[in-house]
């Protein structure tokens, strides 16, 4: 059993996204520079905007944060977006997802310039993604991708079972694993919460993405023999020993399925670090007015 190592990769990534910062400072160039938008206080919200920021100082990436009260009214937030886009010194545009009942996240999603939409979740950005066009993968997908291809993960012609059917994770996932292109060229079976014979589905997989949002989901008796496992999980339970009051766990049974992987993420620091990654590297070609493109 080997872990796939997020920070690892991810930190090779960065390094590589560093060098190229470098060059353009020399040359006199514009730096990418990604705005990032934080409504109200939710700590897991906090941490992962403070990580995205501290990763693009890091790098050498400008970077801007705009904090709202989490009272913000759904046109003040839009008109902060409208503004973001006509900014021609922003490259990329985040909101913090989730945001507060009262704003419409799809409205939200959709005010941001598709150029600019570095998550990968505008209309636009998953048409293109869906019809094989280059564009903007969202991150977390796109970080697994390149997750798989670090570590040579065998892909052409196995067996690929995601658990999960988010936009965000699970259905940009089966669409970029069938790819005719590596990663990708597998049969994938996309599952959910609804899904009947889940235990005997998942024991066909070579590979299998867990992203349904259920600690300790995936246990030994559902994955076979020298599987992949990536674990994009990340899920607070109740742990009295912690200082916090809890631990991070993931989707997956890690101590119990770990024995019989072939490959495994661990839960933190393996797909979360990715995701980063793969949003500085969208940035970076957005500041060049380039697309990935992933057949």
């Amino acid at each position: 059993m080997q872990i796939l190592d997020g920070k690892l990769v991810s930190a090779a990534i960065k390094a590589q996204l560093a060098e190229k910062v470098a060059e353009i400072k020399l040359t006199g160039k514009k730096v990418p520079h990604l705005a990032a938008i934080l409504v109200g206080n939710d700590p897991a919200s906090e941490t992962y905007v403070a990580s995205k920021v501290k990763s693009c100082a890091e790098i050498g990436y400008n970077s801007t944060l705009l904090r709202f009260d989490a009272q913000i009214s759904e046109k003040h937030l839009l008109d902060n977006i409208t503004s973001l886009n006509e900014n021609a010194d922003i490259d990329g545009i985040l909101v913090q997802l989730p945001l507060p009942k009262h704003i419409n996240e799809e409205l939200v999603i959709n005010t941001i310039d598709p150029s600019k939409d570095v998550d990968g979740f505008h209309p636009v950005n998953v048409g293109k993604m869906v019809s094989g066009l280059p564009t903007f993968i969202p991150a977390t997908p796109y970080g697994i991708m390149l997750m798989l291809e670090h570590y040579n993960i065998a892909t052409k012609g196995k067996h690929a079972v995601v658990i999960g059917r988010s936009h965000i994770v699970g259905t940009p996932m089966s669409i970029l694993l069938s790819r005719n292109s590596y990663p990708g060229n597998c049969t994938v079976t996309l599952c959910h919460s609804n899904t009947a014979n889940l235990t005997e589905i998942c024991l066909q997989a070579d590979i299998i993405i867990a992203a349904i949002g259920r600690p300790n989901f995936v246990t030994a008796n559902m994955v076979k023999e020298g599987a992949v496992i990536v674990d994009v999980g990340i899920n607070r339970v109740a742990d009295a020993t912690k200082k916090s009051g809890f631990r991070l766990v993931g989707d997956v049974k890690f101590d119990e399925v770990a024995p019989k992987c072939s490959y495994i993420t661990p839960v933190p620091g393996g797909v979360g670090p990715m995701t980063i990654a793969a949003l500085l590297k969208n940035t970076y070609h957005a500041s060049l007015g380039q697309k990935v493109h992933m057949n």
